[in-house]
């Protein structure tokens, strides 16, 4: 049975943890007036951070940002530049968050499909996605296609929500009225692991999920959804069998090359009679 819901610790409470201490040094209200998903994005990208070598004046792509929160966090505790990527969410109100957190010299707000992006071939250092890789790297095609904006040897890197082990079957009961059909595209850290080695480009880094993730998961949500209880009971529920945050880093490799995506055939029409001759 799910627990009754009991009033959550204030905000600057639930925000602050000995596990994210970059994250903690934030202010609540600026994290809170900018939410955008399941997972608070300055834990996800602290976590990811961790697995990675990020150095001053790397150049980032922080692909579906959101409301930029992750880019601007990237730019002010290491020193990269970010190109602050997101289809959703308006640019005109990221480039302004970016603007008042003082970083607009180095976080460039840009409006795009995560399918179709703007930049040229080899252009970042790494490539970051925070809570959204789910909704377009599922799609056997997209590394290959992704790739080609990352250096050789150049990072690609995910954190958020995901699951602990693959749904082989029926959904378990006690997921089941919050779990609908787009939840599919949520994977395990090992499914996401082959999902890039089968490829031969990436040389997998990290593989593995945050310890007790669903505890973070369910604080967030009593912070900033206290109202969604359908979710807030499958997560408590769940107590982490299924439900968590995972990560994953992996490094293109240098030795193999990528194919150029298809993206238009000449025309080379010859007229020729539709039906056969009756002679």
């Amino acid at each position: 049975m799910p627990s009754q819901q009991r009033p959550s610790p204030p905000p600057d409470e639930l925000l602050r943890s000995d596990r994210f201490p970059r994250a903690s040094a934030y202010n609540p209200d600026w994290i809170l007036s900018a939410v955008s998903g399941a997972a608070n994005p300055l834990w996800m990208t602290e976590w990811l951070s961790e697995a990675l070598d990020l150095r001053p004046g790397m150049r980032v792509l922080d692909l579906g940002c959101g409301r930029a929160l992750s880019s601007i966090f990237l730019r002010r505790e290491f020193g990269v530049q970010v190109w602050a990527t997101d289809l959703w969410f308006n640019v005109a109100e990221n480039g302004q968050r970016i603007r008042d957190a003082g970083v607009a010299d180095n976080v460039f707000p840009i409006h795009s499909d995560a399918r179709s992006l703007p930049f040229s071939t080899e252009f970042f250092d790494a490539i970051v996605s925070i809570d959204s890789f789910f909704y377009y790297g599922t799609d056997d095609l997209y590394l290959n296609y992704l790739a080609r904006y990352v250096k050789p040897g150049g990072i690609i890197a995910m954190a958020g929500a995901g699951l602990m082990q693959e749904i082989t079957g029926a959904v378990p009961e006690h997921l089941r009225e919050w779990w609908t059909h787009d939840l599919w595209c949520l994977h395990s850290a090992d499914w996401w692991r082959r999902h890039w080695e089968r490829t031969g480009i990436m040389t997998i880094e990290t593989s593995d999920t945050l310890p007790d993730g669903w505890k973070r998961w369910l604080d967030w949500h009593r912070l900033v959804a206290p109202h969604n209880s359908v979710e807030i009971n499958a997560v408590e529920a769940d107590q982490g069998r299924y439900l968590g945050y995972t990560r994953l880093v992996g490094r293109r490799r240098a030795d193999v090359k990528l194919e150029d995506p298809v993206t238009s055939i000449p025309g080379e029409y010859t007229s020729h009679p539709v039906l056969r001759s009756s002679s």
